[in-house]
């Protein structure tokens, strides 16, 4: 037994053989070794799905506003719009299109159509040239036809322009400048169609594209791609468009502080706050520091500010004996006397022969689709002055009135 230890003991004790301690700190570094090569191993999996990724989008290759064979396959068919015709030829009897006039329409995606060739996308700096020239040709210029034309086709082109921007996964500052100016257009025109007739115009289908390309623009400013100087105009319009909403708000208090702080933010703000509270009264007094643009995106939701007024003062003034001035109505809600007492009418609300309005909670009514809203614009229609189609969806260089 003693021998057999002592051989344990000498081979253990062998020349050059390591401790236990080294055996330890072998095994470590083969671990670490090997763990180096398998996190290697993932990282290099990971990229290549990705790098394939990138390989697989579509590039744009098209130089014109709309492809060659688009132009030709329209005019054969003699679908062109009359912007786009060849100036000479509107009255043959197949006219001719303007390459440099015609605009890639929009097609909806069908089976068996590949909507992928790079021939027929159009790269981010020809994008932006059409958004621009959509805005500046088309819907900026003096016009022979009524304007809800002109939006018709300038917002079927502006939906093309997003089809090839989705293809193509664009993103950077080319996106987020043909995105501004797509949501400057489309509140201009909710407020410039409002009480258009269903057929010439739909307020629904205005809306739900103006909220995708605002929730596109927003998440473009929450990547940090680059500086958004637009960004807090743009944060503004969509809390005053979306009064009222949860979600809205909730974006808007993620805001960094610096961002949250800046003048039209809490503007937009302390608004949302009013309309939340059921107070009309500071709403529309705090609506007069806005400028035109921001008062388009808030338009729609005055004609209900202005009937929950009537609705508070119905219960608070219902008295036999109590008579309020029309004129000190008429400054509360910021209109003339006649439009005042016209809006009373509509809402059941009694004014008599010596312009003084008799509140009743009995009385109070609401009408149907007859009240249009586009009869009290006065708002927003007194801070449009000598603004221009341009200079509103380009940039709105309007500042905020103290």
């Amino acid at each position: 037994m003693n021998r057999r230890r002592s051989r344990r003991i000498s081979h253990s004790q062998r020349r050059g053989a390591p401790s236990e301690g080294q055996w330890r700190q072998r095994d470590k570094e083969q671990w670490q070794g090997e763990g180096k090569a398998q996190v290697r191993q993932v990282d290099e999996e990971e990229q290549k799905p990705r790098q394939h990724e990138e390989d697989t989008v579509p590039k744009g290759t098209c130089q014109t506003m709309c492809p060659a064979q688009e132009l030709r396959d329209r005019e054969a068919q003699n679908r062109l719009h009359h912007f786009e015709l060849l100036p000479g030829t509107e009255k043959d009897r197949r006219p001719k299109g303007d390459p440099s006039r015609a605009v890639k329409e929009y097609s909806r995606p069908a089976a068996g159509k590949d909507s992928t060739k790079p021939g027929d996308l159009r790269p981010p700096p020809v994008l932006l040239k059409t958004v621009n020239y959509l805005i500046n040709d088309i819907a900026a210029a003096p016009s022979l036809y009524p304007w809800t034309e002109v939006y018709t086709f300038v917002f079927d082109r502006l939906r093309a322009v997003k089809q090839d921007m989705i293809i193509q996964r664009m993103s950077g500052l080319d996106c987020v400048v043909i995105l501004e100016r797509t949501v400057r257009f489309l509140i201009y025109a909710s407020y410039r169609l409002c009480g258009e007739p269903l057929r010439l115009y739909d307020p629904r289908i205005n809306d739900t594209h103006l909220q995708e390309y605002l929730s596109w623009l927003l998440d473009c400013y929450m990547t940090k791609t680059g500086p958004h100087p637009n960004q807090e105009e743009f944060q503004s319009l969509s809390l005053l468009y979306n009064l009222g909403s949860a979600r809205a708000m909730q974006h808007t208090m993620q805001l960094p502080l610096r961002l949250r702080s800046t003048p039209n933010i809490k503007l937009a703000l302390s608004i949302n706050q009013a309309f939340l509270e059921r107070n009309p009264v500071r709403l529309l007094r705090l609506a007069q520091k806005l400028n035109f643009l921001q008062t388009c995106a808030l338009h729609r939701h005055l004609l209900t500010c202005r009937q929950d007024l009537l609705l508070i003062y119905s219960h608070g003034y219902s008295s036999r004996n109590c008579r309020f001035p029309l004129d000190r109505l008429a400054k509360l809600l910021f209109l003339d006397a006649s439009l005042t007492a016209q809006l009373c009418r509509s809402y059941g609300v009694e004014v008599n022969k010596d312009n003084q309005i008799v509140f009743s909670k009995a009385a109070f009514t609401e009408p149907g689709q007859g009240t249009l809203c586009k009869l009290y614009h006065s708002v927003a229609s007194e801070k449009q002055r000598d603004l221009t189609v341009k200079s509103i969806v380009q940039s709105c260089v309007e500042t905020n009135k103290k």
